[in-house]
């Protein structure tokens, strides 16, 4: 059975940092392409970072030079370091997985997700 979980969420000021991970089990990061997506109340959910196979990354602009994308082979998890943070970075965060990484954020195409963990950014 695939499954995704996600934790690391929580509360922190603008400008601090919180670190994110999504342990996989059933499935492997290695051969996966894996992404963090996130949802604000009221917003449509919007992709954040994504890796693929070969370990290549991806950002979106809104993120780029304060998140990072990583995964652990080893362990079987994905992480997400995000440094710097703003009240705009405020969402539900969520792990996903499909086979390739070739439709950029298009979550719709993405088959394997978590339940999702809170960030919340207060300045």
């Amino acid at each position: 059975q695939f499954q995704l979980v996600e934790s690391g969420g929580g509360s922190v000021q603008a400008g601090g940092s919180l670190r994110l991970s999504c342990a996989a089990t059933g499935y492997l990061v290695s051969r996966n392409c894996m992404a963090w997506f996130r949802q604000a109340p009221g917003k449509e959910r919007e992709g954040v970072a994504r890796i693929d196979r070969d370990g290549t990354t991806t950002y979106a602009e809104y993120v780029k030079g304060r998140f990072t994308i990583s995964k652990d082979n080893a362990q079987n998890t994905l992480d997400l370091q995000m440094n710097s943070l703003k009240s705009e970075d405020t969402a539900a965060y969520y792990c996903a997985a499909r086979y390739r990484c070739d439709v950029g954020f298009l979550s719709s195409s993405f088959g394997v997700w978590g339940q999702g963990t809170q960030v919340t950014v207060s300045s």
